[in-house]
């Protein structure tokens, strides 16, 4: 899949006080993020991604610094944060980094199509 040299790998500053909140984000995953992890890593798609990043002011799932492409999954604890997710992910495009969002019941019941989709938006970035 990682066929053409990517120029993308801008590397963006991070508070350094939210290490310790994504050291333990990783320790407690979700069953979604998980499942998607361990389709994800290790270069499975061809690029590296890490989970629970620290990127400025906020912590995204997965992240691609290569692509800065962040995933973010969605389960029941962003019910009541809509407003706040889409101005943490507003805040973050502006800074470079693009979003693809699934929801928790995708990952869990749909992974083939998590993974097309994700793939399609690996594709795309590659594109441009």
């Amino acid at each position: 899949m990682n066929n053409k040299p990517m120029t993308r790998n801008k590397i963006i500053p991070y508070n350094p006080s939210l290490k310790y909140r994504a050291r333990e984000l990783r320790k407690n995953s979700t069953l979604s993020e998980v499942l998607l992890w361990k389709q994800i890593k290790g270069k499975a798609l061809g690029y590296e991604f890490h989970r629970q990043v620290p990127i400025d002011q906020f912590i995204v799932d997965f992240y691609c610094h290569e692509l800065l492409l962040a995933i973010e999954i969605d389960g029941s604890s962003h019910n009541d944060k809509f407003e706040y997710d889409k101005e943490r992910q507003f805040k973050l495009e502006n800074l470079g980094v693009e979003f693809i969002r699934f929801n928790d019941s995708d990952v869990k019941q749909n992974m083939a199509a998590v993974l097309t989709m994700l793939a399609d938006k690996i594709n795309e970035i590659r594109k441009r």
